[in-house]
């Protein structure tokens, strides 16, 4: 396993964070970016080990994405791992939700992605191999109410992985991956826009973000068009391919039960338009901390541990 040069697009907060601290373990070199400065540097801080550059970056912003891409070259001399895992999201009845949050949302978590995507595959195609690994979403194949941005987001995800996957197939060592996890202890809930009234939660069962980190990293060995995280994502596929009424039905008590907590809040835009550092974290508190567990365990099995809850 050489080491490569890693850029990773949304590194300071859940997935992507714990992404960063995995390929560093690695010992890749890596690029990270994101919106708060601040917290790049805490999550270059986490990399200690590893040869890192951080770039402020707004993926919303037009140039942003080029300019990123020149850095990590002027930098390392190439890119070999693009991995894009930047989104926001906004709960609220698709009518009540504000259009300029609705469209955000899509500029941030599919316009953005396919900006990164076209960015990396240029230079990609310039050097003749590379891997684009892009997260998506068990959303992209299934829906769920007062989600609408996030979904439409997702949806238009897949099918521009797909159609990409398609205008790949005649260079092999050009790879995209298309990592689609279920609901994941990640801040990104409680980050969220919110016109719904109650603030929003990933339903059981969650994975741990480290998991989906693992997942990402993986498919830089071991290339694979799509990749699922999560045990239910199957069945909810299922369900809505096979039983769409009874999915209908039952998908709005389902999600009031288990997709939103009973914690009301007021109408506010969250992390859309801004970024908000003092809500950025690997985990978003869903799932049991084992971290003061890792800590407290010595020699292999600790540092194993450690890599995996920390």
């Amino acid at each position: 396993m050489s080491v490569g040069v890693v850029v990773i697009v949304g590194a300071t907060s859940g997935i992507g964070r714990a992404t960063a601290r995995a390929f560093a373990d690695r010992g890749d070199r890596l690029v990270l970016a994101a919106r708060a400065a601040r917290t790049l540097a805490e999550v270059r801080a986490e990399c200690a080990d590893a040869d890192v550059l951080i770039v402020p970056t707004d993926v919303s912003e037009p140039g942003a994405l080029e300019a990123l891409a020149d850095a990590a070259i002027e930098r390392f001399g190439r890119i070999d791992v693009w991995v894009h895992t930047a989104a926001v999201m906004a709960y609220g009845r698709f009518d009540e939700l504000p259009e300029r949050v609705f469209d955000q949302v899509v500029r941030t978590d599919l316009l953005a992605a396919a900006g990164a995507a076209r960015v990396a595959l240029r230079h990609f195609r310039a050097t003749g191999a590379g891997t684009l690994i892009l997260t998506g979403s068990v959303l992209g194949h299934i829906t769920a109410p007062y989600m609408s941005a996030y979904v439409a987001s997702k949806w238009g995800l897949q099918g521009l992985a797909r159609t990409v996957q398609q205008e790949l197939r005649d260079t092999p060592e050009i790879r995209l991956c298309l990592v689609n996890p279920g609901s994941v202890d990640t801040p990104v809930y409680q980050q969220a826009a919110n016109y719904l009234g109650r603030v929003g939660r990933p339903p059981p069962p969650v994975a741990g973000p480290q998991r989906v980190a693992r997942t990402i990293v993986d498919c830089v060995d071991r290339p694979r068009r799509e990749v699922s995280v999560g045990r239910l994502n199957v069945v909810m596929r299922f369900g809505f391919t096979v039983l769409p009424g009874v999915y209908d039905v039952l998908v709005g008590p389902l999600m009031r039960l288990a997709g939103l907590s009973g914690r009301t809040v007021a109408a506010h835009d969250g992390s859309v338009f801004a970024a908000n550092p003092a809500g950025e974290a690997v985990r978003g508190g869903h799932l049991p901390d084992l971290r003061h567990v890792a800590r407290s365990v010595s020699g292999p099995v600790g540092a194993a541990l450690r890599r995996r809850f920390g």
